[in-house]
């Protein structure tokens, strides 16, 4: 049978810094994201089962990604853990949405890390494809299972 790939759009904003950088953006700021999600599998052949034909129901993909990146990043602040630690104790202070990681959160960075994060998450005969991730309308990274 031939496999199938399903995409779902999500938004969220969420703000960031990049620890030392030499430009603006080592400012805290925020960006409107856009990402897109694709799944591939082979479509459910189950002739009379409600999910015949489908590769994933689009409702178990948008639980999967809301619940553990949009719920998880959306208005957050996501800073890199080398910040020190009197930054750290005055942003703790303003919010209490920070992501702490232990990269520089540039879009690259940002979508393997929903990458691993998805992996993990996989129902069974179902495969993370590839994550685009725009961080403005017209700049985005993107993940694909097979360059990696």
């Amino acid at each position: 049978m031939s496999k199938i790939r399903v995409t779902k759009r999500f938004h969220f904003e969420m703000a960031h810094a990049l620890f030392q950088y030499d430009g603006l953006c080592r400012n805290i700021h925020g960006h409107s994201y856009n990402l897109e999600v694709t799944f591939i599998g082979e479509p459910k052949k189950e002739p009379g089962h409600p999910k015949d034909g489908m590769v994933l129901d689009f409702g178990d993909l948008k639980k999967i990604v809301k619940t553990n990146i949009v719920d998880r990043f959306d208005h957050s602040l996501m800073v890199n853990s080398l910040f020190p630690d009197s930054q750290m104790e005055m942003l703790n202070r303003t919010t209490n949405r920070i992501i702490v990681v232990d990269f520089q959160p540039t879009s690259e960075n940002i979508v393997t890390n929903i990458s691993e994060i998805l992996q993990q998450l996989m129902p069974a005969g179902v495969s993370l494809f590839s994550i685009r991730l725009f961080e403005t309308v017209t700049s985005f990274a993107e993940w694909f299972a097979s360059d990696n």
